[in-house]
């Protein structure tokens, strides 16, 4: 028999146990229930000799006190640990991890026995045995754990926290699998955290709270305890008031919610709801678009003559037209120059002008009221006698620069022989 009593375990100044009492027999699994943080993991290290805090007490395993032996001491007198997160050798396979299980001289003993037994309660790790361990799966890797710690022969087995990381489907087998360990008469002391399922196949149970033992008792007296229901699977809570039934889905309707307060009623007087939504309807429609406003009549513009300009009288220059230059091409006598006039109106112009200005002839007197010529053809006009002083001789120079732009013009043009290629 496996017996535990008053062992406290403390890291430092903190006390994870104080004085915690239990015994598991040959062919029975006891379970040890609690919340995070309660001791329960420190309980199997302190029984297995690898807790890293200060340990005392009493634990006994056929008559021989384990505390103080070393681990490897521990597994040789029968008592093995499956620790939580599986422990196995990842880069090993799955043969070479359950041979490392039989290191010691007990278990080399029964090596052919053990491993006969692992794999008839494990068949999938007969089909892998060459398989690497972390290829396979979590339940898988599970398996591996288990079997190497049976390998040692054990008289008791250890496990804490197995079915951690598996599926529903796993922790079936899994649990399924420790009866089967059971019934081949080893001793079972299980910490696990789904109390529904660990109950279900466990003889006793020991509820562990801060680090004490606050209940024990058959399995089927604390899966029916309310204090256990409240606690770990869901029931209500002792002494409080009974579960409400479910509510049928045909009544759910009239039942009120008593969390809810009830809403006051309404007044009678009041727009109905067919008005509301009416009025809702009218508030959404776009509103009209206002009409444009009407366009101010305007009136004709008046016809302002140009004024007439007098003889002698001081005006501004016109603007000084760029002379072309010698190497761009220019425009023949027939081409259209901007203002609509042709460059022999141009030249022709410019030589009346000249005259004037020499005493040849006399230049004809512009008219009182001048027709206002259309805007394509509106041209400076060059009579020399509305110029006087600097204005003559600026006008000479533009007159002399047109003349010149003239000659050119007629010199460069091609000879239409020569271009038609006759």
């Amino acid at each position: 028999m496996l017996e535990v009593k008053d062992l406290k375990a403390a890291y430092g100044q903190h006390q994870a146990l104080h004085g915690v009492s239990l015994k598991v027999d040959p062919g029975e699994i006891v379970v040890i229930l609690g919340a995070n943080g309660a001791g329960k993991s420190t309980l199997l290290k302190a029984v297995s000799g690898i807790c890293e805090g200060k340990v005392t007490g009493t634990v006994r395993l056929a008559g021989s006190d384990l505390l103080g032996m070393s681990p490897n001491r521990i597994v040789e007198e029968g008592l093995a640990l499956v620790p939580e997160g599986r422990g196995v050798f990842a880069d090993l396979s799955v043969a070479e991890n359950l041979s490392l299980g039989a290191y010691t001289p007990r278990a080399r003993e029964e090596e052919a026995g053990s491993l006969d037994r692992v794999l008839t309660l494990f068949p999938k790790l007969d089909e892998r045995r060459g398989q690497v361990v972390r290829t396979m799966s979590g339940g898988e890797q599970q398996m591996v754990a288990i079997g190497r710690a049976m390998m040692s022969n054990p008289v008791y087995l250890t496990l804490d926290e197995p079915s951690l990381g598996l599926s529903p489907l796993l922790c079936k087998e899994l649990f399924q699998s420790l009866v089967t360990v059971k019934e081949a008469g080893i001793g079972v002391l299980l910490v696990e955290q789904n109390a529904r399922q660990s109950l279900a196949i466990a003889d006793r149970a020991y509820l562990l709270e801060n680090g004490e033992i606050v209940h024990e008792g058959p399995a089927a007296d604390l899966r029916n305890d309310p204090a256990v229901q409240a606690a770990y699977l869901g029931g209500a809570k002792a002494g409080g008031p009974p579960a409400p039934r479910p509510v049928p889905k045909a009544a759910r309707a009239t039942v009120p919610n008593p969390a809810r307060p009830p809403e006051p009623p309404r007044p009678a007087s009041g727009p109905s709801p067919d008005e509301i939504a009416a009025s809702a309807l009218a508030s959404l429609a776009p509103p009209p678009a206002p009409a444009p406003p009407a366009a101010p009549p305007q009136s004709p513009r008046p016809h302002v003559p140009a004024p007439a300009v007098a003889p002698g009288a001081a005006t501004t220059a016109p603007r000084q037209a760029a002379p072309l230059p010698p190497s761009s091409p220019a425009r023949g006598a027939g081409d259209a120059l901007p203002g609509g006039l042709s460059l022999s109106d141009l030249v022709s112009r410019a030589s009346a002008v000249s005259r004037a200005r020499s005493g040849t002839a006399d230049p004809a007197p512009p008219p009182k009221n001048p027709a206002r010529p259309a805007p394509h053809q509106t041209m400076p006009s060059l009579d020399p006698g509305a110029f006087s002083g600097a204005s003559h001789d600026r006008l000479k120079s533009v007159l002399t620069e047109i003349e010149t732009a003239a000659a050119q013009a007629r010199a460069w043009r091609p000879d239409p022989a020569r271009k038609t290629g006759r």
